[in-house]
């Protein structure tokens, strides 16, 4: 069948063989993501690698490139995506996702056997994308000027990338343009309605039907959450009418996902995430209802963990969701909210790099002898998130072979630190537990089973999702034997355990206030959760907290106990003694307090006598504050300072001033401790007379 593209192939393969960049703009339904891969094969007898923002995206590309040259996925067409590589001796043309290449060049930083990259669908932006893009024109610049790199969008502004892979000073690269196969699309918007998501998704599926649905339906929804919700209320509806709803989001296995996208006779209402939005053709879709919602990628500003938000997609994004209804006839897309409502969103998505965390992208070129900082971006990163992630990687030792070992796992620095620690105590299979429940973003039950020293060895005791089990089996845990059964475990194995989550979270110790009131080492407060299983220990590390509009502190999800020797052991750099005084309220007295401190916590305290000087005028101001009454007659007091007052009047005589009745009390206080001893003092009054005051 011919594509759009196809008319174009020639060309690119001409500016290829004459250049080393090429940008390519076409719409979807044009074919750019199955038919230019595999015409690079003819430039050269070495790889061309495909770089895709989605894994549902790579495994689909390549099996359908593979179908049409005849052959079996993993001969000359493979894919590689996170802990899943299906690639054979003879495999020339693979589908990566963006992450997999930037780990690639770990181990192999010149890329030899690579004749070509490509970046499919590049208008999505994401940090990996824009750090797999900075790697390859650096290597092109320096080691690989024979490399070719190919970038490849649907509603991108091509001149910005042209320009840049160009460089300065030269003229810009020409941009391709291909036109699109897409047919009639009609777009009908909703009110704004308060009826849950679900809902509203069965009602257009009913305005659907009274139009006889004819072919697949394609339903863009946040999360897995949300899919779930719309499954149960769309079941009775695709019963009635001989539907076939099925899921489709990126934490299914891929016999999952394969049963979503797969042909089929009965017309399919299939609930999915953005994973469906670009890329390849879902054949047999004519219909789309979209939320206008997405979760996208983000990360918890307490863990540093990856994390999910729910966002307003913009208008881009919107149209690329409409136009799965036109890919292969006239089609129809239901937009759940008004056409105001789309009107003020944005017109693109902010790049990522603008708004993630950078730590893992840290680390990955600080394994290849490179920075932040001096890496030549599309798009700059913004400065404090540059010294922010700079920062977290000092604290969580990442230097030299440790920086490496962390970044041989595709996981948040946090969570690569656990591992190699982990493994270094003996504690593998634990730490892999660890990492992978944390990775799936498993919760506590509401009501606490019973009272632990880790809310993660709950969760490890819990039933986990497939998910996290999944995730636990790829980071390896199953095949490290057992230092102990989890219900029998070690006391030495889980100190191990503990010790090495302390390494992932050094930055969030906090101490036990009173109750449920926390102290974070930063110094500010914060709240523990009512279900955390932590209730005993007074030093814990806050693994997972939340701030919220409704609470004056962040509230403390999970919590993993510590020793405070540990940090003296791990941390001694962050140690220091501090000496202040303290007034006993209790006891009206000044006491002399040293704190061994880590950051802003003392974690541990001793009493002794203060210094007479500095304790007398710590009561002085104290006593002023209780009232000067309690140790002087006040008339007394104030005779004076009027006689005072008079006599500098008419002469060389400084007037009495409440600062010089402080500063005679703290005379008097010098040596004293107590309001007693002061009040002892002050009815002697000895002391006073015979300093002339």
């Amino acid at each position: 069948m011919r594509l759009p593209i196809d008319e174009l192939l020639p060309e690119i393969l001409h500016h290829l063989r004459a250049g080393s960049h090429l940008v390519l703009e076409a719409p979807p339904g044009a074919g750019k993501t199955t038919r230019v891969p595999p015409a690079l094969l003819d430039l050269d007898a070495r790889e061309v690698l495909v770089l895709e923002p989605r894994r549902l995206a790579a495994r689909l590309a390549a099996r359908y490139v593979a179908t049409e040259r005849g052959e079996a996925v993993g001969e000359t067409v493979g894919y590689q995506v996170r802990f899943e590589e299906v690639a054979g001796p003879r495999t020339r043309l693979r589908f990566l996702t963006e992450g997999v290449l930037t780990r690639r060049m770990l181990r192999d930083p010149d890329l030899e056997r690579v004749a070509c990259v490509v970046l499919d669908e590049f208008h999505e932006r994401h940090l990996e994308g824009d750090l797999a893009l900075a790697l390859l024109r650096r290597l092109q610049r320096t080691r690989r000027p024979d490399l070719k790199i190919v970038v490849m969008s649907a509603t991108l502004d091509a001149a910005p990338i042209a320009e840049y892979l160009a460089g300065e000073g030269e003229p810009a690269l020409p941009v391709l343009r291909s036109t699109g196969r897409q047919h009639a699309l009609a777009i009908e918007y909703t009110p704004h309605s308060a009826a849950p998501m679900e809902e509203q998704v069965a009602a257009a599926l009913e305005r659907l039907s009274a139009r006889e649905v004819g072919g697949h339906v394609l339903v863009f929804l946040p999360g897995s959450f949300e899919i779930r919700r719309a499954q149960n209320a769309c079941a009775a509806l695709g019963r009635r009418h001989g539907w076939q709803v099925v899921p489709l989001f990126g934490d299914q296995s891929p016999e999952e996902q394969d049963r979503a996208v797969a042909p089929c006779s009965q017309t399919k209402i299939i609930l999915s995430t953005n994973v469906a939005e670009s890329s390849i053709t879902i054949e047999g879709v004519n219909a789309v209802i979209d939320s206008g919602l997405a979760r996208v990628a983000s990360h918890s500003p307490w863990s540093g963990l990856p994390a999910l938000q729910v966002v307003r997609i913009s208008q881009a994004s919107a149209n690329q969701r409409a136009g799965r209804a036109g890919r292969t006839g006239p089609g129809r897309a239901i937009r759940l909210y008004p056409q105001e409502d789309f009107v003020r969103r944005p017109a693109q998505d902010v790049p990522q790099i603008q708004r993630e965390d950078l730590t893992p992208t840290a680390l990955l070129l600080q394994a290849m002898n490179m920075d932040l900082a001096s890496l030549d971006w599309l798009d700059a990163p913004p400065a404090a998130a540059i010294e922010q992630a700079q920062e977290l990687l000092r604290q969580l030792g990442a230097t030299g072979g440790t920086a490496r070992e962390m970044a041989r796992y595709p996981l948040h620095p946090r969570l690569g630190r656990l591992l190699v620690e982990a493994r270094r105590r003996g504690v593998a299979r634990d730490g892999c537990a660890v990492a992978a429940l944390l990775s799936a973003g498993e919760r506590l039950p509401a009501r606490a089973p019973h009272a632990s020293r880790s809310d993660l060895l709950v969760l490890m005791e819990a039933e986990w999702s497939a998910y996290a089990a999944r995730l636990f089996r790829q980071l390896g845990g199953a095949g490290v034997r057992a230092t102990a059964g989890a219900a029998a475990r070690a006391a030495d194995n889980e100190d191990a355990l503990l010790l090495s989550i302390l390494t992932a979270f050094p930055d969030r110790v906090a101490r036990r206030r009173q109750g449920a009131e926390l102290q974070l080492a930063s110094g500010t407060a914060a709240q523990q959760a009512p279900n955390s299983t932590v209730t005993d220990a007074d030093f814990f590390v806050a693994v997972e907290a939340e701030d919220r509009k409704d609470r004056k502190a962040p509230l403390v999800r999970l919590a993993s106990a510590i020793e405070p020797a540990w940090l003296l052991d791990l941390f001694p750099e962050r140690i220091r003694e501090v000496s202040t005084l303290e007034w006993n309220r209790g006891g009206e007295r000044v006491e002399a307090v040293t704190s061994l401190m880590f950051d802003e916590i003392a974690i541990e305290t001793r009493r002794s006598l203060p210094d007479a000087e500095q304790a007398g005028i710590f009561l002085a101001h104290k006593a002023v504050e209780a009232g000067l009454g309690r140790f002087a007659d006040l008339d007394e007091i104030t005779a004076f300072q009027s006689r005072v007052c008079f006599a500098a009047q008419h002469g060389p005589v400084a007037e009495l001033d409440a600062a010089a009745v402080e500063a005679a009390l703290a005379h008097l206080a010098t040596g004293l401790k107590s309001f007693a001893e002061l009040e002892s003092a002050s009815r002697g009054g000895g002391r006073c007379r015979a300093e002339g005051r």
